[in-house]
């Protein structure tokens, strides 16, 4: 089979040319994404877990579908779901964060057929779209297509990590055919790896957002530069062969070659060689996709950073001197150091398969991009001004963390924006991704950590980290301490088991509800901010910095035990969801607890007709808001005040009452001021109204 490797130019051509280039793009790889699971001999095994940290098989094929539904939604594009259950359970995938429920009570799959109709569905959705929706060339984040190509690329993502988890999965699964193209240059030999020079220069990266050539995530945007030493970089990815020496050694055995993480994770899987090596009677073979071959000796090795950092130390031991995994600079450097922009590889679907690591040759080098990844040292960082996009501010934040390390160069299976120099993902150290590594002899310096202690670089994050942790201005309270504070003599008469902190932003208020409750959850649309509450609770300080004049900060510290709540914080617990289209599973609360969030929903008439179905009888829903209705948030036709019908004012605390009075009492109506800081001069004095609801007996 024949694919386009590339992503798409958003600088050349015309507008209908484009929707054509992007419609045959969008349908590639929909398609691809569906044959890799028609490799299933009985659409049943859609439903196993292969990665017991991972989701089953059958959510990554709605995800996939859901992820386009929800950002044309976000993004006003569209304005009706195509099932809503689905755009649910399917939505969150970033696989064991903290946030990330991967406990499959919670959930009923779907039938398969079920959710191959709502894929047709969605293709029709999205065909119509591309056909229709108007866009100028050339295309930039701003631009409504970017949406489309963010589903695109985000579907290129997860048919690599479908192919890794189908791996995973028991060979008896798959059907006998092969309808990929696997290449069969098996070899009990392999080369003699070496290191060769790489000449030192400057490496500079810059993509801008307004006038990108290509479509990019949010951590390869700005400028970076950075000045690389000469150094030697082994000649060859380090093959299965010269790989089999260290476990012949028995290098998994030794201690002494992993890292403290490390360490944890061989006590977890009792490893003693790579994950996809079967051993029988002595002999090793190599299980790829969906066969099993004898152990090419010149194939790439594919392991996880922590087998690769072992080696490392290991060949170290066995050189003399110190070789270590490359640094993403040193990647770069390579990079340019043999063209290998301009070099032919095995990426792209080329070969369904890993293939010799002397076949594609970058100069001196071989294989500097294509075959399989190659993992850094570098920890996922941001450049300078980083931003989130509006549409997916989780696409790279989560992995701010010292947990997952960059891996460079794309793989056999990579596309699009995955085969591009610029291209930055992480993955969890632990994590299997078709990556494998080359070792560097180097005296550059380099980093293997992110941070000594947590910092909270985004300026929007920390404006309301000093919002919700900070100290009172103007003898206005802290607004999330004080609204609690005022609930609490409606909370003497009711069952304090379970509150939910819906549009929970940092957290402060799902800690001060946790005083009272015996378990309180926190959900919010941005990743970004639940991700404040999940550090509070796992580290002692975290650090952000809040604007004082121009570009001059000063850096502010929080924790909860200075707060008192650090005695509360295993009550906590924080979810990643959509107000508008919450999962079934969150529902049976004694307190439903929504903060300055209805005027910020992009459907708010949806989260009232669903929300009171979800608090128990004699439970509350106390919703606070200002009523500051923007279109930048919610379109016009969606306010819920604020605005004349039929020569009448409509109030939004009368449309309140007129969706909830027959099923609640409305106990009482206070208002609440708040301050938030901009610099230190520039401040924003609002004034929220608390409506405190009662559900009714039925």
């Amino acid at each position: 089979m024949n694919f386009r490797a590339d992503t798409i130019n958003l600088q050349e051509g015309t507008i209908e040319g484009k929707r054509e280039e992007i419609k045959k793009y969008f349908l590639q790889t929909y398609e691809l994404d569906e044959k890799l699971f028609d490799l299933l001999k009985d659409k049943k095994s859609i439903y196993k877990q292969p990665n017991r940290l991972r989701h089953p098989l059958i959510f990554y094929y709605g995800h996939t579908a859901t992820f386009f539904i929800n950002k044309l939604m976000v993004s006003k594009i569209i304005s009706k779901r195509v099932n809503k259950n689905f755009e649910s359970i399917f939505a969150i995938g970033v696989d064991e964060m903290s946030w990330d429920d991967l406990n499959n009570k919670n959930y009923t799959w779907p039938e398969f057929d079920e959710v191959k109709k709502y894929r047709d569905e969605v293709k029709e959705v999205v065909l119509n779209v591309i056909d229709n929706i108007q866009f100028t060339m050339p295309i930039n984040w701003d631009s409504p297509m970017w949406i489309i190509l963010m589903g695109i690329e985000h579907e290129n993502i997860h048919i690599e990590t479908s192919s890794v988890l189908l791996r995973e999965l028991n060979i008896s699964h798959f059907i006998e055919e092969e309808p990929f193209l696997y290449i069969t240059k098996y070899s009990k030999q392999y080369p003699q790896n070496e290191l060769i020079d790489v000449k030192g220069g400057e490496v500079i990266l810059q993509k801008d957002r307004k006038n990108p050539i290509f479509y990019g995530w949010d951590n390869e945007f700005s400028y970076h530069k950075a000045t690389i030493k000469d150094f030697k970089a082994s000649k060859y990815l380090v093959s299965n062969g010269e790989f089999l020496e260290f476990v012949k050694d028995k290098g998994y055995s030794k201690l002494k070659y992993f890292s403290k993480d490390g360490l944890k994770w061989l006590d977890f899987t009792q490893a003693k060689m790579p994950t996809f090596w079967i051993k029988k009677d002595d002999e090793y073979y190599l299980r790829q996709i969906s066969n099993i071959v004898p152990l090419p000796l010149n194939y790439p090795v594919d392991i996880n950073v922590y087998e690769a950092e072992a080696f490392c130390k290991y060949k170290s031991e066995k050189l003399g001197f110190e070789v270590r995994l490359p640094t993403e600079d040193e990647y770069y450097r390579l990079y340019d150091y043999v063209d290998a922009q301009n070099k032919d590889a095995n990426i792209g679907f080329k070969y369904f398969n890993q293939t010799p690591v002397d076949m594609y040759s970058f100069d001196n080098f071989y294989d500097v991009k294509g075959n399989v990844w190659q993992w850094s040292i570098t920890p996922m960082y941001p450049f300078d001004d980083f931003k989130t996009h509006n549409a997916y501010d989780d696409f790279t934040t989560p992995t701010f963390d010292d947990r997952h390390a960059l891996i460079k160069g794309g793989s056999f299976i990579s596309l699009g924006n995955e085969i591009l120099k610029s291209a930055r993902y992480a993955f969890r150290k632990h994590f299997f991704q078709h990556a494998g590594f080359r070792y560097v002899k180097s005296d550059n310096e380099f980093r293997t950590k992110l941070n000594d202690n947590v910092y909270e670089t985004d300026e929007l994050i920390s404006q309301y980290c000093e919002f919700h942790y900070g100290k009172e201005f103007f003898n206005v309270e802290n607004f999330p301490k004080k609204s609690v504070e005022l609930l609490k003599p409606y909370l003497k008469n009711i069952n304090t088991n379970s509150a939910l902190d819906l549009g929970c932003s940092v957290g402060r208020s799902t800690f001060e509800l946790a005083k009272t409750f015996d378990k309180v959850l926190g959900i919010d649309f941005s990743a970004n901010f639940i991700n404040v509450g999940v550090k509070l609770k796992k580290y002692e300080n975290l650090t952000y910095k809040v604007r004082v004049e121009g570009e001059l900060f000063d850096d502010k510290k929080v924790s909860l035990s200075k707060l008192g709540l650090e005695n509360i914080k295993n009550k906590v617990e924080f979810m990643q969801g959509d107000a508008c289209n919450l999962k079934s599973l969150y529902s049976g609360y004694n307190l439903i607890f929504c903060s300055n969030l209805i005027d910020r929903l992009y459907y708010p008439q949806k989260f009232l007709d669903d929300i009171p179905n979800r608090v128990k009888e004699n439970g509350l829903l106390v919703i606070l808001s200002p009523y500051t209705w923007l279109e930048e948030y919610t379109p016009k036709s969606n306010w819920l005040g604020g605005f004349y019908k039929d020569n009448k004012e409509i109030k939004t605390i009368e449309t309140l009452k007129d969706n909830l009075e027959d099923r609640f009492e409305l106990l009482d109506l206070i208002d609440v001021p708040f301050v938030i800081k901009e610099t230190s001069r520039k401040f924003q004095h609002t004034v929220s109204q608390m409506s405190v609801w009662k559900k009714k007996e039925k």
